[in-house]
C-alpha cells in the first residue's frame, strides 16, 4: 500500500534488504538488550537504507483500529531510531486510529506533502493505494501466503502456486513480522510445507472473522495483533480440517506471553495438538527444525489414532 502511495507521488521507493545474519548483528550492535528479536531486526534494516535513501519511512505506529492500541515498542521505535548517526530525515507520521478510522487522512496528508502541494494528487495516490491493498488481502484470502500475493500485485509471476498436496494442515500463529521473514523464522512456513503440511495462518480469514472469535473473551484485548492472534487461533482450534497449530513468539515480548498463554489453554483444553516456539538472536535452527519434524510425527500419530489405523 505505502509503496504504491509513494511510487503515485513520484518517488522511487527501495526496499531494505532481505533480512540476514548480517542485519540482524547491525541491528544487536545499536538496540538495546530489552527489545524484542523483532526490534532489533528492524533496527538492522534501517541501517541498511543509510546512504541509499533520501528519507526514511519509518511512522509511528500508535492505533490501527478504533480503542486499540499496536505494541508499545513499535510505537517508541522511531524515537529509539532517531538517536542514531548518520541517517537520513525520517519520515515519522503519527498513525493514529484510537478514535476515529478517518483520522489516517492527517498523517497521509503530511507524508505526501514532502512530494507535491496538490491534495488532489495526493488523494488520487493514497485511493489507488487503498485499491492494492484491497486486492492484497483478497489474495490473501484465497490462500495465498504474503509473498506470493506481493509477487502476483507486482507481476513478477502471473499465475498463483498450485495447491499442494497435503496430508495435514497446521495453524501457524504469531505476528507477521515473525512468520513472515524467512530469516527470524528460519523459512519455517516452507518447512513444514516441505514436511507435507499445508500452512494456515491469520492473515488468510477475513477481518470479521477473527474479531468475531476474539470477542469470546470476557474482556477485550486492547492489543490489535494479539487480538488477531487469538481470533485466528480460536478459529482454527474449530475447524475440523486443522490438525494441530504452532504458536510462534517472540523472545522480551510482553503481549505474547499473555495471548500465547491464553491460545495455549484453549488447545490443551480440545485436545488439539500444540506446539510452542519461542525465538530469538540465540535460536538455532537446527533444534527448531527437530522440533517440527517431531510435531508433525505427533500430529499424524493422533490424526490416525483417531482415524482408527
Amino acid at each position: 500500500m505505502w509503496r504504491t502511495f509513494f511510487e503515485e507521488l513520484g518517488a522511487k521507493v527501495v526496499i531494505s534488504s532481505p533480512s540476514t545474519k548480517g542485519i540482524l548483528n547491525k541491528g544487536l550492535k545499536h538496540a538495546v538488550d530489552e527489545v524484542c528479536l523483532p526490534i532489533k531486526m528492524a533496527f538492522g534494516h534501517i541501517i541498511d537504507l543509510a546512504g541509499r535513501v533520501d528519507y526514511i519511512f519509518l511512522p509511528r505506529m500508535v492505533s490501527v483500529a478504533r480503542r486499540e492500541y499496536i505494541c508499545p515498542k513499535f510505537l517508541g521505535l522511531p524515537d529509539m531510531i532517531r538517536r542514531l548517526d548518520g541517517l537520513p530525515p525520517l519520515i515519522d507520521v503519527n498513525i493514529d486510529l484510537y478514535r476515529n478510522k478517518k483520522d489516517i487522512f492527517g498523517p497521509v496528508k503530511e507524508a505526501g506533502r514532502l512530494f507535491t502541494e496538490s491534495s488532489v494528487k495526493i488523494f488520487l495516490a493514497f485511493r489507488r493505494s487503498l485499491k492494492v491493498q484491497k486486492e492484497y488481502l483478497r489474495l490473501l484470502q484465497l490462500g495465498l501466503m504474503p509473498a506470493e500475493a506481493l509477487a502476483i500485485l507486482e507481476d513478477r509471476v502471473k499465475e498463483p502456486p498450485p495447491p499442494c498436496r497435503d496430508d495435514l494442515t497446521v495453524a501457524l500463529i504469531g505476528h507477521p513480522y515473525n512468520l513472515y521473514d524467512s530469516y527470524v523464522s528460519m523459512n519455517m512456513i516452507e518447512r513444514l510445507r516441505s514436511m507435507g503440511a499445508k500452512v494456515v495462518t491469520a492473515e488468510l480469514l477475513p477481518e470479521k472473522t477473527v474479531r468475531e472469535k476474539a470477542s469470546c473473551l470476557p474482556k477485550k484485548l486492547f492489543w490489535t495483533l494479539g487480538q488477531k492472534m487469538i481470533g485466528a487461533a480460536f478459529h482454527y482450534l474449530e475447524e475440523a480440517g486443522v490438525s494441530g497449530m504452532i504458536h510462534v513468539a517472540a523472545f522480551g515480548c510482553g503481549p505474547d506471553s499473555m495471548t500465547g498463554e491464553l491460545i495455549e489453554r484453549r488447545a490443551r483444553g480440545l485436545g488439539m495438538p500444540f506446539l510452542n516456539i519461542t525465538l530469538d538472536e540465540h535460536t538455532g535452527e537446527a533444534g527448531v527444525v527437530t522440533r517440527l519434524e517431531a510435531f508433525l510425527d505427533m500430529v499424524r500419530w493422533k490424526k490416525a489414532e483417531t482415524a482408527g489405523i
